[in-house]
């Protein structure tokens, strides 16, 4: 579901992966289509790799997404820009024991800001992750 997009510290939005170079990674961007090289030396980050803190345990970023998914029932979530309260109060309802300690305003733009690029490019869809297991699950 999540395979293959990358975040690249510095850059903006979300990456999608096209091929591997001698020293680099090429990359795809989701917001306007160019591709660029990402190195070694920028941080990228698989987004299927992060998780968000939370009271108990940490919770992977696709569930998340799929708890903002179900809540607009498959629409785009909250503007990334609205007030910090508003959106710690948005976050709280799709994940009532995020770490709010830990867990900043600015992590929750970036977490919105990624899920509207997502649904934009219609890259996200929980269900279709669903079948997908189930497939995989009944041909082992």
């Amino acid at each position: 579901m999540l395979k293959g997009i990358l975040a690249i510290s510095g850059q903006r939005g979300l990456f999608k992966l096209v091929s591997q170079a001698k020293n680099s990674i090429i990359v795809e961007s989701l917001i306007d289509g160019k591709r660029m090289p990402a190195y070694a030396t920028s941080r990228i980050s698989a987004l299927e790799d992060i998780s968000i803190y939370t009271e108990d345990e940490d919770v992977k970023l696709a569930d998340v997404f799929k708890a903002v998914y179900e809540k607009e029932d498959g629409g785009m979530a909250i503007s990334p820009k609205s007030s910090g309260n508003e959106l710690k109060g948005y976050f709280e309802e799709i994940l009532p024991l995020y770490d709010k300690d830990r867990v900043y305003v600015s992590d929750i733009k970036k977490v919105l800001s990624w899920y509207n690029i997502l649904i934009e490019n219609k890259l996200f869809d929980p269900n279709a992750v669903e079948e997908e297991e189930a497939t995989e699950e009944s041909e082992a």
